[in-house]
């Protein structure tokens, strides 16, 4: 058997922490390698001894049958390894060539040689069917084809060997149909990789074979076809997951939040809220379904006090709140777990202990006088910790250092602590494995039995159609039908999240 890459019994420790014990990975040539694990479990860490950015206590890496020693990335480059970050590498104001050459610049007589660069980027692009366009600034293109660039910047430089971390985390349906196409070609085209997902229909998509850690331990290696979701959750979790959360039929109360004739506008002074409808009521979860890109961000916002509305009102149980600041919104009621952990979630520098207390710090018990007591501080953490299972080596742990899903867990455990009377719960399992999501819809699902409401905007069908009472899909910045998921189907959802009536279709097969 030819492997390319073999990492073999491979332990890293920070301090006392050991995030990778004895872990063995091998990866063939020309095979999708699937690396499956827990939030927290150690993939990201494992990768990143293999790029360079991590020194290994213990262990050995063969690249190609020849030991070698991977002391920096640039090392991991010149082995033929590139890897593309969870967490995309790129400067905002640069164009993307110059992001993909920056720190490998083509120069002529000592000036670099941005058409030649960018000659060589346009080949690439056209070689793996990636479609971007050489001269565009990364502010002003999406997440997908940002995704493309780190891809481009990796095969710019040579890689025959690629780690995808986490790579369809931030990505609508459809750009992760188009990276999985790209996946498959640049395997046809010769490369191997490494894929860090938790994400087991994309697993069973793509990949050829699996190996599963848990809580820093191999667990095994299996090959796709001659296994099932249900192994692969189990072999990760350590126990049985059920896909579908049980729930018993909701009893609505009284409306807790009631938005009438909404208008926002987006960065670009556009609207992209138009005149909005919406009402959510106490022992309800009412899930918003829409395509990226479809006010749905804005519509968060404005509720929450992050942007202004231009016109309509926002209510919360009798109390107009469409003008009030972000602190005194979340002080009538309103948690928000918010779309964009690191922007509006987390202060990344802080210890996750505090980033717990954010909410609460100037309040009694934590704060008196003015003053903030530390040990109530830390004792609040640390009761978040462990009933939400947020894997960290100490609350005094940077939360930067947290893998995304932790990240995760720590702030729905901050909002879901408060007791809100609506819980904003925006993609709450972007990033989370099979076993945490499982955990969040039950905790989403208990707050709406224990009489609050739950306003839930996920992309993921699937996730609407198991969590929500009351489906209202969103196209063009309008609520433009409101459905029951009983009595819907994804195909249905789909066609109205694309703006057409289900009438009009019916009607269509009718006549046909």
């Amino acid at each position: 058997m030819e492997y390319v890459i073999e990492m073999l019994g491979i332990r890293k420790q920070f301090g006392d922490f050991v995030a990778n014990d004895n872990v063995t990975l091998q990866l063939q040539k020309g095979e999708i390698h699937a690396l499956l694990g827990e939030n927290g479990a150690g993939k990201s860490t494992l990768m990143n001894v293999l790029f360079g950015l991590y020194q290994p206590e213990a262990g050995q890496i063969k690249v190609h049958g020849k030991e070698v020693s991977i002391t920096d990335p640039n090392k991991a480059n010149d082995l033929g390894i590139g890897m593309v970050h969870q967490h995309f590498m790129l400067v905002e104001n640069f164009t993307v060539t110059e992001n993909i050459i920056l720190g490998n610049e083509p120069t002529k007589m000592g000036l670099i040689n941005i058409r030649k660069a960018a000659k060589k980027v346009q080949a690439l692009s056209e070689q793996y069917g990636l479609n971007v366009d050489p001269y565009a600034k990364i502010e002003d293109i999406s997440v997908g084809m940002q995704q493309r660039v780190e891809i481009l910047k990796t095969l710019y430089r040579g890689a025959e060997m690629l780690i995808f971390d986490e790579p369809t985390a931030s990505l609508t349906p459809q750009e992760i149909d188009e990276l999985i196409q790209i996946m498959k070609r640049l395997i046809a085209e010769g490369k191997s990789i490494i894929l860090i997902t938790h994400k087991l229909k994309e697993i069973m998509e793509v990949s050829d074979r699996v190996t599963i850690i848990r809580k820093g331990q191999g667990v095994g290696t299996v090959t796709t076809a001659e296994t099932n979701p249900n192994e692969l959750a189990e072999m990760m979790v350590g126990r049985q997951v059920f896909f579908k959360t049980e729930k018993i039929d909701c009893v609505p109360r009284e409306e807790v939040l009631n938005i009438s004739g909404l208008t926002v506008k987006d960065n670009r002074n556009i609207d992209r809220v138009k005149n909005l409808n919406l009402s959510v009521r106490s022992g309800e979860i009412v899930g918003i379904a829409g395509i990226d890109g479809n006010g749905q961000s804005e519509l968060i916002e404005a509720i929450t006090g992050l942007r202004k509305a231009t016109t309509g009102k926002v209510v919360l149980k009798g109390k107009d709140i469409t003008s009030l600041k972000p602190r005194k919104i979340t002080e009538v009621g309103i948690g928000h777990i918010p779309q964009d952990r690191h922007k509006h979630g987390l202060v990344l520098d802080f210890p996750i202990g505090h980033n717990i207390a954010l909410q609460t710090y100037y309040k009694k018990p934590i704060s008196s006088g003015g003053i903030i007591d530390y040990k109530k501080v830390n004792k609040l953490a640390q009761k978040i910790v462990e009933e939400f299972d947020v894997r960290t080596p100490s609350i005094h742990t940077e939360a930067r250092a947290l893998s995304g899903g932790n990240q995760q867990k720590a702030i729905i455990g901050r909002e879901i602590n408060r007791d809100p009377e609506l819980l904003i719960a925006a993609l709450p399992t972007r990033g989370l494995d099979v076993g945490a999501i499982e955990f969040i819809h039950k905790r989403l699902i208990e707050q709406r039995d224990n009489g609050k409401a739950v306003l839930l905007i996920s992309f993921e069908l699937d996730e609407v159609m198991n969590v929500s009472d009351r489906i209202a899909v969103i196209h063009d910045g309008s609520i433009i039908d409101t459905v029951n998921p009983k009595e819907t189907t994804e195909q249905e959802l789909g066609l109205l999240m694309a703006g057409e009536s289900l009438h009009t279709k019916q009607d269509k097969v009718g006549d046909e």
